[in-house]
């Protein structure tokens, strides 16, 4: 008969318990051998795909404690079966199941044309929802004095304004300077238009094309890439290849982001 061997291992020497958790869609990870951090993208029997903010990809085994989240030791399990929830929203913020749309602040976020707040929604429409910030379009720059004198920011009702091609010189970066309301911040991007700003390699194209001054940009953009001359279906093909926040240039990200915090301010 085997007798009994009792554990005379120190208690200080023992591995503490660490928790089991799903390595669902988007959940931001370290593994703890190489250092490598990124959002599961991926997950098959045993192995678990991360992709880093640069866009790589690796695979690693699913062992014990071969994780950190957040810092502190976890072991990922696959998911169970079924579709997995995302645990971030396209914007890269944490997610919240289920959440009710807040009732609409006072404040809000203008931009330019209707193109730049269907890229708004696509990807913070979530965080806007949650924040009750609402997003309207001004239909050009010209009258933005205007509209922000009709609108009549306050303390409780601040204004965000978006505008294009906001560049030293321009007739925009003009019109924004005369915007002087301690209750307003205007930023803008330096894209002739927000197509710009969503990144070639997600469109599938090697660079936006250079038109030539005087021309219609955006036809002059299909022309050049030999796209169909309805620049309304284009658009709507760029919009599809945008599913998050990485699509997206860092100079149309930081202004948004910018302009989220400063509507929604205590």
């Amino acid at each position: 008969m085997r007798s009994y061997q009792p554990d005379l291992t120190p208690p200080w020497k023992k591995s503490a318990p660490v928790p089991e958790v799903p390595a669902d869609l988007d959940l931001v990870v370290e593994e703890v051998g190489t250092g490598f951090c990124g959002a599961v993208v991926g997950c098959e029997a045993g192995t678990v795909t991360l992709e880093d903010r640069f866009g790589k990809h690796r695979v690693f085994p699913l062992e014990p404690r071969g994780f950190l989240l957040e810092g502190r030791p976890v072991t990922l399990v696959r998911p169970p079966s079924g579709p997995a929830r995302p645990t971030r929203t396209a914007s890269g913020s944490i997610a919240v199941p289920e959440a009710r749309a807040r009732v609409a602040r006072a404040g809000r976020i203008y931009v330019e044309g209707r193109h730049d707040a269907e890229l708004v929604e696509r990807v913070w429409g979530d965080d806007l929802r949650v924040e009750g910030v609402v997003v309207e379009y001004l239909e050009g720059v010209d009258d933005l004095p205007a509209v922000v004198r009709d609108f009549g920011p306050g303390p409780d009702a601040r204004l965000g304004v978006l505008v294009d091609h906001l560049v030293p010189g321009s007739k925009e970066s003009r019109i924004a300077a005369s915007v002087t309301d301690a209750h307003t911040l205007v930023v803008g991007h330096p894209y002739i238009d927000v197509w710009e700003a969503v990144k070639p390699a997600s469109v599938g194209i090697p660079a936006w094309p250079t038109v030539p001054r005087g021309q219609d940009w955006k036809k002059g953009v299909c022309r050049a890439l030999g796209w169909p001359d309805n620049t309304g279906a284009a658009w709507q093909h760029i919009l599809s290849k945008v599913t998050s926040y990485k699509d997206l240039e860092p100079a149309l990200l930081g202004r948004v982001e910018e302009l989220i915090d400063f509507v929604t301010a205590p």
